[in-house]
């Protein structure tokens, strides 16, 4: 299982929010010395999101994300990508999967234009059992398992699931929802939200997760990037 480190970015500042709620969380400097930072401990893939795309709807640190795209390393961004254009231009500039949540469940079908492009990889966050979107503040009336084998369909080439009830809690990880939704599908499902421990990167790969988003642990000396990545093993 892959252990990706998290670089959330909210006004040029590398964060992390509290069940996804504006003002929670702390921030932790430049986003690109975070980064850097992962690629000294051996990260081989970064995990990178506009929190202002995904609060606001539109990406507003493009520059942050250009230059790590740039970089020798494999990189997923999402966070106000909103059209098959927006993707196309994250690809151009070097991303290697393009993250749809919101633009996805208002408009399926632009799984299937974008990934005419490269790499789509649709956000199912989930928040009490149901799919929410608009930066985790809108309920879809629906499960991540309900929709997820619609947009396979549709023609995306992985899942991001990320459990909302757990995110940013440093309380441990809900496994069975992952279980769930890996045995659902047969397309890749990474997994994020309150992966604290070792036990816990173990039991997601356990459960069949193709790879692992941490943030909060990593950035509170919880866990350490070997730690997880042997666990992960």
């Amino acid at each position: 299982m892959k252990v990706i480190p998290a670089v959330d970015v909210k006004d040029g500042e590398c964060v992390q929010l509290v069940q996804g709620e504006e003002g929670t969380g702390e921030s932790y400097g430049d986003p690109l010395d975070s980064a850097r930072h992962w690629l000294d401990e051996g990260a081989e893939a970064l995990h990178l999101v506009d929190l202002d795309g995904a609060i606001d709807g539109e990406r507003a640190n493009a520059d942050v994300i250009e230059e790590i795209a740039g970089w020798d390393v494999e990189v997923e961004v999402g966070g106000g990508v909103r059209s098959a254009e927006d993707a196309a231009e994250l690809f151009e500039i070097g991303v290697d999967r393009v993250i749809m949540g919101t633009a996805a469940q208002e408009n399926p079908e632009i799984v299937e234009e974008a990934s005419r492009y490269g790499d789509v990889m649709v956000s199912l966050d989930s928040r009490d059992g149901e799919v929410v979107v608009e930066g985790w503040k809108e309920g879809t009336g629906s499960s991540a398992v309900e929709v997820a084998g619609r947009f396979e369909r549709l023609g995306a080439d992985s899942i991001l699931f990320t459990n909302v009830d757990d995110e940013g809690l440093l309380d441990g990880v809900d496994v069975e929802p992952v279980r769930e939704l890996v045995d659902s599908v047969s397309i890749p499902v990474v997994a994020s939200g309150g992966v604290t421990t070792e036990d816990d990167v173990a039991a997601l790969a356990d459960a069949g997760a193709w790879g692992v988003v941490i943030g909060t642990a990593f950035y509170e000396g919880h866990l350490t990037l070997k730690q997880a990545m042997e666990a992960a093993r």
